[in-house]
């Protein structure tokens, strides 16, 4: 067999989209993960903000906005699983190859 470019080319592009079928979904994992625990944490700090400065008053700011920011993240799971459902049909159906 002679290895010409095109053969080398061929064997380079099978590993380059072999890594890239393997990226997509663990990078939507990796960003679904991100916004979930982005949300939580920032519950957390603002529940933090009553008990670091020891004040009652710091509660009537921090937990109604610990539940504004709860009511947004419960959004934002929605918008995020449709996403990751509609990548992840597109990605599938790219990666299977239909003839008409």
């Amino acid at each position: 067999m002679i290895l010409s470019p095109r053969y080398l080319l061929i064997d380079a592009y099978f590993f380059i989209e072999l890594i890239g079928l393997i990226a997509k979904p663990f990078a939507l994992t990796i960003r679904l993960f991100a916004n979930m625990t982005a949300g939580h944490i920032v519950i957390i700090v603002l529940l933090f903000l009553i008990v670091f400065f020891k004040q009652p008053l710091i509660a009537l700011g921090s937990v109604p906005g610990a539940v504004a920011i709860y009511l947004l993240e419960i959004f934002i799971a929605f918008i995020q699983a449709y996403v990751f459902a509609l990548l992840t049909a597109v990605y599938i159906g790219m990666a299977v190859n239909v003839d008409h």
